[in-house]
């Protein structure tokens, strides 16, 4: 079904409305205000229908107090001290506004009321002019994630022995006002197994354990967090985190026939090389918004460096599109706009910019030109009324050299047919000559006329005798009919042919975002969203709210070829002063390593997001991050993002020990203080990686195309080639040679075919994107690790890792299977319980063993009561979880 504007507004309504009103829920400190605290709930209610875009209904208008107090068509919105007489409030109270049954709530209710019984004050005196009012207030420009980034200074506490980085002094400050502090160290143990996944996604080795374990040096974990931030894994790990945010796929989407990207995984990558490369963020955001316009054009005879720069464009060629697949233009397109600016805005602003594509924002200070002005930057590249579908978005990587190449190896394999050319014409006369001479004598030369003659110019006499002999007109596809040998020597030219030709440069392709020069579309306010109803042109610009930044985003750039619009707005983001990006950023890489940002609500920073738990500690990393200093705008490596997760591993907050105490438990219960390290459940790559890990099967092959899905024959999604037969049932099994061993990063993002073993263990459904996933527990995870062949096999295979390892040995093979899984040996009393355990199913599978006569289906009991062994470690929260 394809997703109609109306559907595609309700969707992102939910996503607006889906977390509690700020203003209306935190009980206002001193006076109740217009500016502060109704306005902001009558934005969200009210003001479409009374004062936004010149609409009056009632003749109301509810832009200010003085215009709310001369009222409408049924007279004074309130009477200033007695709520009960207002009209506002009968109204509000008999749900009977807003109309449609969208009720406000009662602590909104309650709080207009509370401010028109304190006499209906205004914060400060309004402008006899409405228009100087303005869609943006004081109070909302003052609002905290819109205002500059400063570095706050270092806090002195207590417990300063606890302090490794300044984070740990920002998190003791707000733990000591609860009379907290920070817990214990980690025990090595858990530490570097915390740190392997959170850098990695992987387990560590039992190897890199006991090395850690053992080494005296006073800088060993410092040492081990540089080995771990120089890993290619790294890299995987973290790539997939903003593959999240980028809302990367390896299909189309939008219909059930979801058309496969052949190309994209060149920007997954491309991320993943970034990352490891530690490329700065300010390059790396730049890259992705504008790389196209660091290319000369045309795009022809690129460079490794040029197809890099376009090749990370891609960031904008990840949201569903369905312009290729015979959907209505209109609205497909126009989807393709709307939700590649929602990927943009959500990632880097923290913002759901969305929201205001057909009104302006219910909550935040965004008003719907806003979203245009938006718009505007990428249009020109995005251009709905001149679109280019996916296959017409491709840019090849062809050579000139690779064309001239190409053109010489047909030469030489024109040749070769030439020459297979003039054998066949010689095969088909001694063919015609031979089989002429089997006709009747007094028919051979009408025969041979007839033979001879082209067949749109053969008479019906003629066609009737060829028919009466058709072995007198043999065709190049019938050799083998009459000469087997001479069919022989032509097949084996073909397949000369083949071979040179298979020396051709292969044709690659990367899918770009790009401008087409000299074609830039004015771009023009939609009303209510709808492009059937365009109102005034808008030019390109930032949000009105950041106005203060000073610099606007150019029509046209000087010295280019293209706009420079995404160029100008990648530079405008990334010079350190803007407000919200290194912010943003940095929150999520502490959302990755704590398990909740210093803001709960990554993809909002706005009203409706949850306020930061440690806002002064976000500034300082997003000072640290971006090279905000003091006195300076120089800082170490500004923009390395190794560098701020070093900061942040290296903290006593993230090393310290995830117990419980009372005292934690009872003042900050959900560990939003920091005053113990939080337990996390492994993400679902992790989950599937960690078990190709332990059974030792994990193929570690970097980049690529990516491993292909498929439906098995119970309809659940599993990695393989696809291999239907005539009844569209699943074939023989395409071996993949151990590419179904890959790292799930590297598994086919197929967005109407989620793996199964991922999806289940909560993969991101991108909408377009995930800010921030869902962690759950939830029965059908219990039954996959029971049920799923993929678990089965790799049970299968643990056994067989611990056999080849350890032998026969039980006890060996219990203390392997503990390293290799929980990274460290099992205390005696497990040892026993695992003992008991496989004698006790070995007891019972010996038993159902006996029943089964059938040789060929008799299963070993042994190997079958280690599998359940394995397969019960697999799926034990010891595992899955990571202190």
């Amino acid at each position: 079904m394809l997703p109609t504007p109306l559907a595609r507004l309700i969707a992102f309504a939910v996503l607006c409305m889906g977390t509690t009103l700020r203003a209306a829920d935190e009980a206002p400190n001193g006076p109740v205000t217009y500016e502060r605290d109704v306005r902001p709930i009558l934005k969200t209610h009210c003001l479409q229908c009374h004062g936004e875009e010149n609409a009056r209904e009632g003749k109301l208008d509810l832009r200010l107090r003085r215009l709310m107090a001369a009222g409408g068509e049924s007279g004074p919105a309130f009477v200033a001290g007695n709520p009960q007489e207002s009209l506002l409030i009968k109204r509000l109270r008999a749900g009977e506004m807003p109309p449609n049954g969208k009720v406000l709530a009662a602590r909104e209710i309650d709080l207009i009321e509370r401010w028109i019984a304190a006499g209906a004050l205004t914060a400060r005196e309004e402008p006899a002019d409405v228009a100087a009012v303005g869609e943006i207030t004081d109070e909302e420009r003052s609002f905290w994630s819109f205002q500059p980034v400063r570095r706050p200074s270092i806090p002195a506490v207590t417990q300063a022995d606890r302090i490794r980085t300044p984070i740990d002094a920002f998190v003791l400050l707000e733990l000591q006002e609860k009379g907290l502090g920070i817990s214990e160290d980690a025990e090595r143990l858990t530490l570097i197994r915390r740190v392997t996944f959170d850098l990695h996604g992987l387990p560590p080795a039992p190897e890199d354990v006991d090395e850690f374990l053992q080494d005296p040096a006073p800088d060993a974990t410092e040492r081990l967090f540089d080995r771990l931030l120089a890993s290619p894994h790294y890299g995987e790990r973290w790539g997939r985190h903003w593959l999240d945010l980028a809302g990367y796929a390896d299909s189309d989407g939008y219909t059930e026939v979801d058309p496969v990207r052949k190309y994209s995984y060149k920007y997954r990558d491309w991320v993943l090389r970034a990352m490891n490369s530690d490329m700065p963020f300010n390059q790396f955001v730049l890259e992705q918004l504008a790389g196209d316009e660091l290319v000369p054009l045309p795009h022809a005879n690129l460079t490794a460096e040029h197809q890099d720069l376009l090749i990370a464009t891609g960031f904008l060629r990840t949201v569903a599109d369905g312009t290729g697949q015979g959907a209505d233009q209109k609205i497909a397109r126009n989807a393709v706009v709307s939700e590649t600016i929602k990927v943009v805005s959500t990632s880097l602003l923290g913002l759901t910019v969305g929201c205001a594509e057909c009104h302006n924002h219910r909550y935040d200070p965004i008003p719907q030109v806003d979203y245009y002005r938006m718009r505007a930057i990428f249009e020109p590249a995005l251009n709905w009324k001149e679109w280019r579908n996916p296959a017409q978005r491709l840019v090849t990587l062809y050579t000139d050299a690779d064309r001239a190449q190409a053109a010489e190896i047909e030469a030489e394999a024109a040749k070769i047919l030439e020459e297979r050319k003039k054998k066949l014409d010689a095969f088909i006369e001694q063919i015609f000559e031979r089989e002429l001479a089997k006709v009747p004598e007094e028919q051979r030369e009408p025969v041979k006329a007839a033979r001879n003659t082209p067949t749109k110019d053969r008479t019906a006499e003629q066609v009737a005798l060829l028919k009466e002999y058709p072995s007198a007109d043999p065709k190049p596809g019938q050799i083998d009919l009459y000469d087997h040998k001479a069919a022989q020597e032509l097949k084996k030219d073909d397949e000369r042919a083949a071979e040179v030709r298979k020396r051709k440069p292969v044709e690659d392709f990367i899918s770009v975002l790009n401008e087409v020069p000299g074609h830039v579309p004015a771009t023009v306010l939609f009303y209510r969203g709808d492009p059937d109803q365009p109102k005034q042109t808008v030019l390109p610009g930032e949000l009105s709210v950041l106005d203060w930044l000073g610099a606007g985003i150019p029509d046209k750039t000087e010295g280019l070829p293209t706009t420079g619009r995404r160029l100008a707005y990648a530079r405008h983001l990334t010079d350190g002063r803007h407000p919200l990006v290194a912010r943003v950023f940095a929150n999520h890489l502490w959302m990755n390593h704590f398990g909740r940002g210093i803001v709960p609500t990554p993809g909002d920073f706005g009203v409706l997001g949850e306020r930061p738990t440690h806002p002064e500690l976000l500034d300082w990393l997003a000072a640290e991050f971006s090279g905000i200093a003091a006195d300076s705008p120089a800082a170490v490596r500004p923009w390395s993002i190794k560098r701020l997760h070093r900061l942040m591993i290296s903290s006593t907050a993230y090393r310290q020990s995830s117990l419980h105490t009372s005292q934690g438990d009872a003042l900050d219960p959900d560990n939003r203080l920091l005053s113990r390290m939080s337990v996390r459940r492994l993400t679902a790559e992790s989950v599937r990686d960690a078990i190709l890990v332990v059974n030792g099967t994990i193929n570690h092959k970097l980049g690529g195309p990516p491993v292909p899905v498929m439906l098995d024959e119970d309809g659940q999604v599993v990695v393989g080639i696809e291999n239907l037969n005539g009844e569209n049932r699943p074939g023989p099994i395409v071996p993949l040679n151990g590419e179904e061993h890959r790292r799930s990063v590297y598994v086919q993002v197929r967005r109407s075919r989620p793996l199964a073993v991922l999806d289940t263990f909560d993969l991101p459904t991108l909408d377009p994107n995930c800010t921030i996933r869902t962690s759950s527990t939830v029965a059908p995870q219990s039954l996959l690790l029971m049920n799923s062949e993929f678990v089965l096999g790799s049970a299968r295979q643990l056994t067989e890792r611990l056999n080849a390892s350890v032998g026969p040995d039980p006890t060996g093979r219990i203390r392997l299977a503990w390293r290799l899984l929980f990274g460290r040996p099992p205390t005696d009393a497990e040892q026993q319980s695992a003992l008991q355990f496989l004698s006790d199913e070995l007891a019972r599978l010996t038993s159902a063993a006996e029943s089964i006569t059938d040789p060929k289906q008799k299963p070993d009991p042994n190997q079958w009561a280690w599998t359940a062994f394995c397969q019960a470690l697999l799926g034990s929260n010891e595992f899955l979880y990571v202190d």
